[in-house]
Parts: structure tokens; sequence; C-alpha cells
């Protein structure tokens, strides 16, 4: 991959927590390690899929990208339109102000998202305004005009949020992510509040915006049915640390990880001749202030050796663009998510 073609290159990002225990809530030594030296880039115009259990850091992750949440330690360089790099993790406030005309999110739950007292043209015309994007006029037109995009209409702009169904609401949240025409939005799972044929019409919704508009997208999504579809490439993401990173053919049909292979286990397919045989994984995520030594996902893997418990394994590119943290990654043959349920 040519430099130029990276939009955004994330490395050895961490992000820790304090953790407050004790009837006073006194600080403790411990640290909650959401995001643990995380590493990769992402291209211009791409979807990156980011997919993990609940608790392994995904949108701790991808807000802390953002910098809507500060990160404890590494850099995230965004490559801006001027051809000028900057570290979102060392910007001022009026650095932060310019790089989010370029990068914004798309929240999870489309209705706790919106404000209850705004009308819908407020919501979508609330970053043009903070922006200075222009007088009342122009940024009228910009509200009109990224509505349409969206498949709202214009009578919809005098209504407020209450009055709109799930997939409606998140069509605002799309607008308003894409009001001031960013080129860099994290998608923190739009479609999982959705019902099943709204699922559908957001993301075909999302791909042809990201067409028209030459979007980059960060996708980050439980369903991986739906990261194989609308995702170019799958990053897969256990207690704050990535541990393999491809294409996503190759992720769904080769993983090199054994926690990949148990995820694509898990994913049905529409034939009632086939038989599941999902890799059951033993116990719970373990607790990110105390990971376990050496691989922190030993403790769950049927492949795990004595060097996987007393050494970190080091993220290696194993096939050209094919990444993965796994001591037993050149060695094992696993199965993808076809081979796994046949």
């Amino acid at each position: 991959m040519q430099q130029s073609d990276k939009l955004l290159e994330v490395k050895h990002l961490k992000k820790f927590f304090s953790v407050r225990r004790g009837i006073f809530g006194l600080r403790s030594a411990y640290q909650v390690r959401a995001v643990d030296d995380v590493s990769f880039d992402i291209r211009n115009g791409e979807t990156l899929g980011l997919v993990g259990e609940s608790g392994s850091g995904k949108t701790t992750l991808g807000r802390t990208i953002l910098r809507a949440i500060d990160p404890t330690e590494g850099q995230v360089l965004f490559h801006m339109p001027d051809g000028g790099v900057v570290d979102v993790a060392q910007l001022d406030r009026r650095g932060l102000q310019t790089f989010r005309q370029h990068a914004q999110m798309i929240f999870q739950d489309p209705y706790s998202s919106l404000s209850p007292r705004m009308t819908v043209r407020d919501i979508i015309g609330e970053p043009l305004v903070v922006n200075h994007y222009g007088d009342r006029e122009t940024v009228d037109r910009r509200i009109r005009e990224v509505a349409e995009l969206c498949g709202l209409q214009v009578e919809h702009l005098r209504r407020y949020p209450h009055a709109f169904s799930g997939g409606q609401r998140q069509r605002i949240g799309i607008a308003r992510a894409l009001a001031i025409n960013p080129r860099f939005v994290v998608c923190d799972e739009p479609v999982s509040a959705l019902d099943v044929s709204i699922q559908a019409q957001i993301l075909n919704l999302l791909q042809r915006l990201q067409q028209d508009l030459g979007l980059t997208y960060l996708f980050i999504a439980h369903d991986l049915s739906v990261v194989e579809y609308i995702s170019d490439r799958v990053a897969v993401m256990y207690l704050g640390k990535l541990v393999e990173l491809a294409e996503t053919t190759e992720v769904f049909r080769a993983p090199l990880h054994p926690y990949t292979e148990a995820l694509m286990s898990a994913i049905p397919v529409a034939n009632p001749h086939v038989i599941m045989q999902p890799v059951v994984l033993e116990g719970e995520i373990p607790d990110p202030s105390n990971p376990p030594t050496g691989c922190p996902f030993h403790p769950r893997c049927r492949y795990a050796q004595p060097v996987c418990e007393e050494q970190t394994p080091e993220w290696r590119e194993y096939k050209p663009g094919h990444y993965a943290a796994c001591h037993l990654a050149a060695e094992l043959s696993l199965k993808g998510v076809q081979e796994v349920q046949r």
C-alpha cells in the first residue's frame, strides 16, 4: 500500500481507565486496559470492519480515535486534504475543531443520540452552526441537501425525533454526521438497534453515500454477517488488543487466530441441511483490569501451549496484508465460516 493511500494511521494506541474501589471511591492501582497497544491503518475510501465480544474495547477504540476520549498513549495520524498529517492525540482545542470537520461519528442508539428538544432541522444543522458554515440561507440549503441524500423529506425537518421510527431516526443521525461533509466516519453499531429489514436499508444507504461522497468508514459491529456484507477488511479485537486483520474474504475463509475461528463458527447459514458446529469458548472474557499473562486469549483457547501462557505474541504479517497475533498462526490450519459449518 502506498503512503498516499492511507487516510488514518493508528500507532501503539492505548486507553487505560483508573478503577475506583472502596466505599469512598478512591482510585486503586488497577487500570482497565480498554485499548492496549493497538496499531493499524485505514485506506482512503474503504470500510474497515471492527468485530469482537462485548467488552473487547471496540467502541472505546472508535471514540479514542476521534478524541471523544483522550488516549493514554500512542498516535492517531490523520492525513488532511492539503497533504499534511496531524496527530489527533496531540491536537489542542482549535486543532480538534478543524479535525472534526473531516471526521464524525454515527451512534448505536438512534433515539438517545438525538435531543428530544430539537427539531430535525436543528439537529442536522448543529454541526454547521458550530463550524460557522455560512449564513442562514447557506445552512438551510445544506440541511435540505443532506436530508435528501439520507432519504428524508423537507416536511420531516420541522418535526421532533419522537415522531419517527427507528430507521428514520438513524437516517437523521447519519444526516447530522454528514452535514459538515466529513471524509472519515466511525459507525458505532449503527444497525444493531434496528429490525432486520430496516438494517438492510441503512446498510445500502451507507454504501451509496460512501460511493457518492467518497467516505471512509470504521464500521463497529457484533453481527458478522453485516460486517462481511459491508467491509473491505476486517479487524478482530479481543480484550483491548487486535488479534487479526486482513481482507474480508481472508478473515472469513482462512482465519489465522483461534478466536477468529470461534467467531466464524457461530455464523448461521441459510441452509436447513447444514449442521452447525460452533466452537464453544469456555469461560468469560477476562477482567481487563487484570489480564492474563502471555496471550490474552490463552485461558479460552483449545490450541494453547505453554508458550502462550508465558509470552505475549507478536503482531506479525503472516501473508500479504494478513496480520495476526498468535504464537501458532503459522502452524495451525483453522477452519473458515463455510468449512466449520459443513
